[in-house]
């Protein structure tokens, strides 16, 4: 088995953990953003001390960063930062597995930013698979209970930040490929440490700055859920750097096509930890887009 494999059914694991915790941060004391900064607050000092922790047992070396490196740097810390934004609202407006599912449109919208930023190619079966996906996505864009056309639901509140999430997500994961690639040939583990440490020191910065200008209460309240922002933290470093190591190993669009995987623990952890209902419709929204990502898997 590749162990791009295992690696990133790990990552999926770590983030259903660490969004149910975010869902958990989001719906008692902290704010979209407040949970956002959270994970990054608490992922950061311990992927510095990983770096230098790594330094010091190794003798490797932190390889030149260029230019190239620190803006796909931050690109992609910057369309992460809004995307899980978005996200953390997300849970606000629909329950967890569905929030998830909407989210987890970025593995067919990767595929459409690989090929317009890298140039490629779309077979005939990965396009059907984008139509599987938009299909699945019509399904789960009506809010339970709201009337009128279906596409007069796709302007609704949680379409829009579940596909806007979807589409920042892909722009992160194809710019952490893009940074990882930079650092030459070295072990990938370490490229994708170095970048993690990059990519969560920028974020903390960027978004402590962010706070401070526009709510400091925020960050108060970051520190008074400090219990639950350390695991998130913890959670969060374990499944950041599984990922990195997944993009630095293999193509973005494969990465993310397997990361589905985190459909089944998402939906698992909506009816069994948070005792949320899922409609029919809602399942058959999740069957149809898992379906599109089996397909998008066998024509890439």
């Amino acid at each position: 088995m590749s162990l791009w494999i295992p690696v990133t059914i790990a990552a999926a694991t770590f983030q259903t953990v660490r969004f149910m915790l975010q869902k958990s941060l989001s719906s008692v004391k902290l704010s979209a953003a407040g949970a956002t900064f959270a994970r990054f607050a608490y992922s950061a000092p311990l992927a510095i001390l990983g770096l230098i922790v790594a330094l010091q047992i190794t003798d490797l070396s932190v390889p030149p960063l260029s230019a190239k490196f620190w803006l796909f740097v931050a690109i992609g810390g910057t369309a992460q930062i809004l995307a899980t934004v978005c996200v953390v609202a997300l849970f606000k407006q629909r329950n967890f597995a569905v929030g998830i599912t909407f989210k987890k449109t970025e593995v067919i919208q990767t595929a459409i930013v690989g090929f317009l930023i890298l140039g490629d190619s779309i077979s005939f079966g990965a396009f059907a698979a984008i139509l599987l996906g938009l299909l699945a996505v019509l399904l789960l864009s009506k809010t339970p209970g709201g009337d009128g056309a279906w596409w007069h639901h796709l302007t609704n509140r949680a379409s829009q930040l579940g596909l806007g999430s979807g589409v920042l997500f892909a722009f992160s994961a194809v710019s952490y490929r893009g940074a990882s690639l930079q650092l030459g040939d070295i072990d990938a583990w370490f490229r994708a440490l170095v970048t993690l440490a990059a990519v969560v020191t920028f974020q903390f910065i960027s978004m402590w700055l962010w706070l401070l200008w526009r709510d400091r209460a925020e960050l108060r309240a970051v520190w008074e859920t400090r219990r639950t922002g350390v695991f998130v933290g913890l959670t969060s470093l374990g499944g950041s750097f599984c990922w990195f190591l997944a993009f630095t190993l293999q193509n973005a669009a494969y990465v993310k096509a397997l990361g589905q995987v985190e459909l089944i623990f998402s939906l698992m952890a909506s009816t069994l930890v948070f005792h949320e209902n899922i409609t029919r419709r809602e399942i058959a929204g999740i069957a149809l887009l898992g379906l599109s990502i089996l397909v998008l898997v066998l024509a890439i």
